[in-house]
């Protein structure tokens, strides 16, 4: 059984090792109540920060978990290529197995994206619901696939106002249908990368558009239409594959 893994967002240090600290409460909930941990049981810690920390749980009543540190380990397992994912929003499940899978797959930060065919968010205090819940998944995400640093999921942008504030100096791809060139075709990126996943039904043409004066390549991926939860997962293990650690 492989050894539990939980975002601690601590601030903690190598020197800090051989100290037993208390577990933040939905963390200790995670370990003893969901995983059921007892005394003795080993686990990992991560703070966001860079590294880990192999623990043991030290003590623990019905609400409480005091964990030992017991090594540090400069480990990071982040991709040798910095992508931003630009992911038109979609309905909840498919919004969430998007974004979690792009964590999995090693992205630097995701932009969600409002555009005439995404699915409509709410407003207030469930839209900042809907956003800790996107964060919330993307630390799930590095709890499971061994990522010591959670990328930024941004709060939701129109897509023109994306493209305005885009960085002009990543390389910036547009999946389409139909698009003459593919991502093998593309010369290696020098810098970061900036990803751009359709809506459902995809972009409007005038969207279609504003990607390319803004400076976007059209890709394709066949003949296929995919969904577009399906369309970024398959993006970005095409580009892990021809230009990250894939390779």
């Amino acid at each position: 059984m492989s050894v539990p893994r939980f975002f601690c967002p601590l601030e903690l240090s190598a020197e800090d090792v051989g100290s037993e600290i208390q577990l933040p409460e939905a963390v200790a909930h995670h370990a003893l109540r969901v995983l059921r941990l007892a005394v003795g049981a080993e686990l990992t810690l991560f703070t966001g920060a860079g590294g880990e920390f192999a623990a043991t749980l030290a003590r623990a009543n019905k609400r409480d978990a005091y964990v030992r540190l017991d090594r540090f380990s400069a480990i990071e397992r982040e991709a040798s290529l910095a992508v931003t994912l630009v992911q038109s929003v979609a309905a909840n499940d498919a919004m969430d197995a998007a974004l979690r899978h792009a964590v999995e797959l090693g992205v630097a930060a995701i932009v969600p994206a409002l555009s005439s065919r995404s699915a409509p968010l709410p407003i207030g205090e469930r839209a900042d619901k809907r956003h800790a819940h996107w964060q919330q998944i993307a630390i799930a995400a590095c709890e499971q696939c061994g990522r010591n640093r959670v990328p930024r999921i941004h709060p939701p942008l129109a897509l023109r106002t994306w493209l305005s504030q885009r960085d002009k100096t990543a390389t910036g791809l547009l999946l389409t249908i139909g698009a003459a060139s593919s991502f093998a075709q593309q010369a290696r990126p020098l810098g970061p990368v900036e990803l751009v996943i359709g809506p459902e039904g995809g972009f409007a043409p005038d969207e279609i558009e504003d990607c390319r004066a803004a400076g976007l390549t059209k890709v394709g991926m066949g003949t296929r239409v995919l969904r577009t939860e399906t369309a970024a997962l398959a993006a970005l293990a095409v580009i892990n594959l021809l230009w990250g650690d894939f390779a």
